[in-house]
């Protein structure tokens, strides 16, 4: 059997077992002790004799297990103690037992079971004060009334402080549990967190690659000024994905130091700035370098953004361009922010074929009809830890677009 806490555990777990048996036959030798040599000149008790011996064994060795079965041994003591008395026997000598005994029950058994057990003690040892010395007969029915009193009382407490610790443990450990799920939960948002990072990054700045890649391929021989700067935009776009590729890496290197609950998910590039809408223009010149013409159109959004909010916002913007590249490669996108009371707008818009709303994604092998892909579903993960809202559709004159709507908290 392993104990918790180790040595020291296994100590604590069999210490009050131990201290019960060191009472039970230090009480057995002091109580024959007394039997034994307490005078008796007018002979108010029987004498003692191998009855009495056996009789007080059973009142006090028992009282090893009380913990393990309080109300047998209170019981057997008290029935125990009854026929001491009515044989007469000396009675001091048996009251601590039945006391203890009466405790026991009183500290691990509710009022209903020990309320009745303590009136049973209190009955059994007045009984005894018929054997008090003469004069002395109100003073021992006083004391017993106290004893059995006393014990019951400090049982109880000891019962009630008892259980307001168990309840006090069982809700340290619900706390517990409570926080390592709040923790796995913040460890999970955290990883879907940079799983957005990750696809957001590889697939716009891979869509540009593939695209530029195949531009240079096919004009190679034809027109090598075109397949020159194909290349230069393959070259930025695989140098910006390496910069953002090392910002993932340097905060996983360093431990996670956002969650998703702290709704402050910007972390810095390598070069100190975070992606933002503050690189909008810097995003348009690349998807424009990829041969989709872009306008940025709407308000100027002077006042700066949450950091969060004001990435969620750019990555929306980034992911709605990459599906323009994949999807409508000749046509001109249109992205349009407004914010107005409390509220910012962001409109993605394209002029190319129209194409279903499930399409747009990135995972291969999706068809439409196969319900939305992890670009889409990114959007509206993003959107919606900020409070937000992301829809896309087919444009009634044609073309495809992609809303978001994102409250602003007052800053």
């Amino acid at each position: 059997m392993a104990f918790r806490g180790g040595p020291w555990g296994a100590v604590r777990a069999v210490l009050p077992q131990v201290a019960d048996a060191v009472y039970a036959v230090g009480s057995l030798a002091i109580s024959a002790s007394m039997l034994h040599n307490w005078p008796d000149p007018t002979h108010h008790w029987r004498d003692a004799d191998a009855v009495a011996y056996v009789l007080v064994a059973a009142v006090y060795l028992p009282l090893a297990v009380r913990r393990l079965a309080p109300l047998l041994v209170f019981a057997g003591n008290a029935a125990v103690v009854l026929t001491y008395l009515t044989l007469a026997y000396y009675h001091p000598v048996v009251v601590c037992g039945l006391a203890l005994a009466n405790y026991t029950v009183a500290a691990h058994r509710p009022r209903e079971v020990s309320v009745p057990c303590t009136v049973v003690t209190w009955l059994v040892l007045l009984w005894g004060t018929r054997l008090a010395e003469p004069g002395i007969g109100a003073l021992s029915a006083a004391f017993v009334t106290a004893t059995a009193a006393v014990t019951w009382v400090t049982g109880d407490v000891s019962r009630r402080l008892g259980e307001r610790g168990r309840r006090l443990a069982a809700l340290t450990e619900q706390l517990r549990r409570e926080q390592e799920e709040r923790t796995r939960r913040a460890v999970s948002d955290e990883c879907m967190r940079i799983a957005r990072e990750l696809h957001d990054v590889i697939a716009h700045h891979v869509s540009v690659i593939s695209i530029q890649a195949g531009l240079a391929d096919y004009v190679f021989t034809t027109d090598p000024p075109t397949a020159h700067k194909a290349v230069g935009v393959i070259t930025d776009s695989a140098r910006d994905a390496g910069d953002e590729m090392r910002r993932m890496l340097a905060v996983l290197r360093h431990g996670v130091r956002h969650t998703a609950t702290d709704r402050t998910d910007a972390l810095p590039d390598a070069d100190g700035a975070a992606p933002g809408l503050a690189r909008l223009a810097e995003l348009a010149d690349r998807v424009r370098a990829a041969g989709v013409a872009v306008r940025i159109t709407g308000d100027a959004l002077t006042e700066p953004l949450p950091a969060g909010l004001d990435m969620c916002v750019y990555r929306v913007v980034q992911e709605a361009l990459t599906n323009v590249l994949k999807h409508a490669p000749t046509a001109t996108a249109t992205v349009t922010l407004t914010r107005d009371r409390g509220t910012v707008r962001v409109r993605v818009t394209d002029d190319g074929p129209s194409r279903p709303p499930t399409e747009g994604r990135d995972e291969p092998g999706h068809g439409p009809g196969h319900g939305p892909g992890h670009g889409l579903i990114g959007m509206r993960e993003r959107a919606t830890i900020y409070g937000g809202t992301v829809t896309a559709g087919v444009r009634s004159q044609g073309g495809f677009e992609v809303d978001l709507v994102m409250p602003v908290p007052d800053m």
